[in-house]
């Protein structure tokens, strides 16, 4: 078997979530006919497609198929310069394969993401936000976040102020807020402020926030303590104001004394004090329904009644529990133990290391998490919710986070109330190990699955889009 190829251009450039196409001619320089099966091979074959996938070719004859080139606009499609190769088989000698080399160059984009997690912090003296930076592009995002605010109201403590994002990663950075000016008494305060993100040749993004700044004590306890301390200034005053007229008997009990020799009466003793009570423990109360008079003058007689018989409820399984008896049996290795709170089915039964929690494929969103770890010293978490108001397509953050330090207890993330939204996504950490989970958003298939280091890192589990819901997740540790 003899085979002639040749790709028209060998390199090639295309922008992602475009396309490009590639011709590639061969000619049969054998002796019999034969029938030529195309297979794309290497890190871009997912992206490729030929056409038409099998060409017949007499000897001495040419023909020609086209390769098409479309790397979606993602992260995975990385900038810069990726081979490509072609597996020809002939149907006549397989064993003869022929696998022609090119060269694919992808384009640059940029695509960066960033929000407050929560956008409202509340504090006296600081408050603690987080800036999630998401690198969405296909190069590597480097840039520097600042803060700002009408009135110059705070400063800003910014760690790391200077971030490298590969892409399709993200990065928390740290930010302590603090008021330049402490409310001592009064009534809280916001201070809208603007956390900027800004890179090189680009417009800054910013990023806008709140924080709550209480007052040291409430307004309701100053006049408090203004009322007492006026109170004990006023009985003071009338302490020292008022003197008592004291006259002495002296002079007239010398003069009595003086006109007669009787001794005089001597002074009646004071009554005796009444001898203290003693302290006896009261009767039981009488039991519902009874009379609790009955036997009261036979001296206790018949004050016997049945005892009421109390039930107790049965314990909750929650993550906690079930950890704890996969612990038991399995004690080497790390575990986490979770459940989900379903809409409309409430609490699902606990489910351990990578198990489905939730439903698939029902329209069910999840509203909230119970998760409980064992060996990564402990989790904390929070919940993205559905925002009926939101003017960017983004959910709202809960304000509070929920974190537990110690293996074998439970964590909840979101909530069950009734009229409380459900999850659009949520995030989570652990103390020690990795964190790793896998979510099903409604209309969509399962994500992959997507891994991050210990605290302070946090791994996000879903999409920002309001429009949808976590309807089921896997997690491991």
């Amino acid at each position: 078997m003899s085979l002639w190829t040749s790709l028209e251009p060998a390199s090639a450039t295309v922008d992602p979530g475009g396309s490009t196409r590639v011709r590639l001619r061969l000619r049969n320089t054998g002796d019999v006919v034969d029938e030529y099966r195309f297979e794309p091979v290497g890190p871009i074959a997912p992206w490729t497609t030929v056409e038409p996938q099998t060409l017949r070719l007499y000897p001495g004859t040419t023909g020609t198929v086209e390769l098409t080139f479309a790397p979606p606009r993602t992260p995975d499609a990385t900038a810069g310069p990726h081979p490509y190769a072609v597996r020809i088989t002939p149907t006549e000698h397989p064993e003869a394969t022929t696998v022609p080399e090119g060269n694919l160059t992808i384009t640059p984009f940029t695509e960066v993401r960033a929000e407050l997690v929560p956008p409202t912090v509340k504090g006296r003296f600081r408050g603690r936000p987080r800036l999630a930076v998401d690198n969405l592009g296909n190069t590597k995002l480097t840039a520097s976040v600042n803060g700002s605010d009408n009135g110059d109201q705070l400063s800003y403590d910014i760690h790391p102020s200077n971030v490298q994002i590969e892409p399709g990663r993200a990065a928390f950075v740290k930010t302590t807020l603090k008021p330049r000016r402490i409310i001592w008494f009064g009534a809280k305060e916001q201070r809208p402020y603007t956390l900027s993100v800004l890179r090189s040749g680009a417009d800054p993004m910013p990023v806008e926030g709140t924080y709550v700044q209480r007052g040291f004590l409430p307004r309701w306890l100053a006049t408090f303590f203004g009322v007492i301390t006026a109170l004990a200034v006023t009985f003071v005053m009338l302490w020292i104001a008022y003197k008592p007229n004291v006259t002495s008997g002296a002079d007239e009990k010398v003069a009595e004394a003086g006109t007669t020799l009787a001794p005089s009466p001597s002074a009646s003793p004071p009554p005796a004090l009444p001898p203290a009570p003693t302290m006896t423990s009261a009767p039981p109360a009488a039991a519902p329904g009874t009379d609790a008079g009955a036997g009261g003058g036979s001296g206790g007689a018949g004050g016997g009644g049945a005892k009421a018989t109390v039930t107790a409820k049965p314990k909750a399984d929650t993550a906690a529990t079930a950890v704890h008896r996969l612990a038991a049996h399995v004690p080497s290795g790390r575990h986490v133990c979770y459940r989900a709170y379903v809409q409309g089915d409430g609490w699902q039964k606990p489910v351990c290391d990578g198990t489905v929690a939730g439903t698939v494929g029902q329209g069910k969103a999840v509203k909230a998490l119970n998760v409980a770890v064992y060996g990564v010293q402990g989790s904390a978490g929070n919940a993205m919710v559905y925002n009926p108001q939101s003017t960017n397509g983004q959910g709202n953050w809960k304000p509070d986070w929920t974190a537990i330090v110690a293996d074998g207890k439970d964590n909840y993330i979101g909530s069950t109330k009734k009229n409380d939204p459900y999850m659009v996504t949520f995030v989570w950490n652990v103390g020690s190990g990795q964190a790793c989970s896998v979510v099903k958003i409604s209309g969509q298939d399962w994500d992959g699955q997507t891994c991050n280091n210990a605290r302070p890192d946090l791994n996000t589990a879903g999409h920002f889009d309001n429009s949808r819901f976590v309807e089921a997740i896997k997690l491991t540790v």
